[in-house]
Formats: C-alpha cells, structure tokens, sequence
C-alpha cells in the first residue's frame, strides 16, 4: 500500500527566528541552517518576513535572505510572511510567489499582534490580493482556537461561527486557510471539529494547521487533523518560537518530533529523521531561544 504522504511546512527561519531576543542571528547562519533543512527533505519552507524591522529585528534581511533561497531552490515551495501591503509589494518585487497574511479571529489579539481591527485586516487582504493576483495568499488565522486575552470558551468553542468569520475571505479569492493555535491551548475534538466545519463550509479551499505545543498536545492535535484528511502541517526546526504577542505562547511543534512520529507511523513526510536532527542539534548549539526541549537528545 502507499504510504500517505505529509506535507511538512517548515517555519522555523521565520516564526522560530522572529522570537530570538538578544544578538541578532547572522545572515549566513539563517542561510545555513536553511541549507541543512532542505538537504534533510524539507520542500516546503515559510523562510522570513517582510515586516518592519522595528517590530521584527530578527528578519531585517528579509530581501538577502529572500534573494538567496529563491535564487538556490527555486523548485521547492517557498512562502514568506507579510503584515500589509508595503511588504507584499518588497516581496513580489523580488519575485516571491507565495505569501502568507495573517488575521486573528480574536479582536484583542489583532490589535495586539498588528495592531488592526478585524474590518482593516479584510481590507487589507483585499488590497493584497486584487494587487497581485500571480501572487498566492495564504490566510493565516491566528487564535483560532482559543486567545491570550480572550480565553478559549464562546466562539472559540463554534465552529460555524469561525467560518462565517472567514466568508469574505473566501469571497476576496481566499483558496488556502491555515488554521494557527497561537498559543497552544486547541484539544484533539476542537480540531477535528473546526476542520470538518471547514471542509462542508469551503470544500475547495486547502487546509493548513500550525500547532503550539504549550500542554503538550501539539503531535495529538496534528494527528487529529491528518486523520481529518489535512495533508499540510507546519512545524518549527527544534520547536522554536512562540507568537511574540501572544503572552504565555510557547514554543511551535517540532518539526524533528512530527517527522519522527509520522515516519514511525508509516506516514511518508519526504525528510530523514537523522539529518533533520542534526539540523535540529546544530541550530540549539548556535541559537540561544525558546526551544520545547526534549527531542534533541534522541539520536534514533
């Protein structure tokens, strides 16, 4: 029988880089460690952000970074992040193909995290995409399953409600929805209920799910999700990162746990478990940051 196959977006080089305080990550080492990503299989990669660097100091050389991997691999699945349309514009200037755009289905956590009401973020994601049509837009809803400030109870719990939150989304052309727990407090039934309401809701639009693992359910939930027919699962190099804005956001799924867990489970994710964790032990030796720990010590 053939295995399945998992798509493994890796986020790392943008949501795990963007949480490192302190000295700035040299360029050539983001570059590097990207190298030793795709030489482990990854083929899918959300890489930095075009964002103000006075937000973000972390992903101030969004254009080197940008020029150097759509340059060396331009066939793999490439994605950056962009906040409005100044850094759409930087990135199909440089010929990015793929972007990301991210709303929080929390009112509080928009305002926090991009400082927009839910009305401003519509149209800012209008203004994208009428702007660009060559140009695919991935929408990312943040605190879909729950907020820092908000809690997780009443809407959080609705899942219909959440789609009817996406309806002009899916009106101004949206065709791929990645459903993002922010701060990692999603459960196994939450999941399978917000990705089954999607698919009868927007049956032809793509799924995405970014999982935090704050209570350790982040694989539980992924699994939730794959066996809900979800193909696409981002995940963060040594589980680096945590939402900047979101208070008590621990580090992402690690990419080198859900490869091991799908691997083992006869799933077929494309990316060596060895090479994926040495990448994993070399970025923990030269990036000090919120890692989820305890998978850097299993060598087999």
């Amino acid at each position: 029988m053939e295995k399945k196959k998992i798509n493994i977006i890796e986020v790392g080089p943008r949501d795990g880089f963007q949480s490192v305080r302190g000295d700035f990550i040299p360029t050539e080492l983001k570059k590097e460690i990207i190298d030793l990503l795709v030489d482990a299989g990854v083929k899918h990669l959300e890489y930095t952000s075009f964002v103000s660097p006075k937000a973000i100091p972390q992903l101030a050389d969004a254009a080197e970074v940008s020029e150097y991997v759509l340059s060396k691999y331009p066939d793999l699945d490439l994605m950056v992040l962009v906040p409005n349309m100044r850094g759409a514009t930087n990135a199909h200037n440089l010929g990015v193909k793929k972007v990301c755009n991210v709303v929080s289905y929390s009112a509080s956590h928009n305002k926090a995290n991009i400082n927009r009401t839910h009305e401003e973020s519509l149209n800012a994601y209008r203004e994208m995409v009428e702007a660009y049509p060559d140009m695919e837009c991935v929408l990312d809803l943040a605190t879909t399953f729950g907020c820092p400030f908000e809690g997780k109870g009443g809407k959080y719990q609705d899942p219909d409600a959440i789609m009817e939150f996406l309806r002009p989304y899916k009106e101004a052309g949206m065709k791929t929805v990645n459903y993002c727990d922010t701060i990692g407090v999603a459960d196994p039934e939450q999941v399978k209920k917000v990705i089954r309401a999607s698919q009868k809701a927007y049956p032809d639009v793509h799924i995405q799910v970014h999982l935090h693992d704050t209570r350790g359910l982040g694989m539980v939930n992924a699994m939730a999700a794959i066996e809900c027919g979800v193909t696409d699962v981002q995940t963060a190099l040594a589980g680096l990162g945590g939402c900047p804005f979101a208070p008590g956001a621990s580090g992402n799924l690690s990419t080198e746990d859900t490869v091991w867990m799908l691997n083992e489970a006869g799933y077929d994710t494309g990316i060596n478990f060895s090479k994926i964790l040495a990448a994993a032990k070399y970025q923990v030796g030269k990036i000090p940051g919120n890692y989820s720990g305890h998978h850097i010590t299993i060598d087999k």
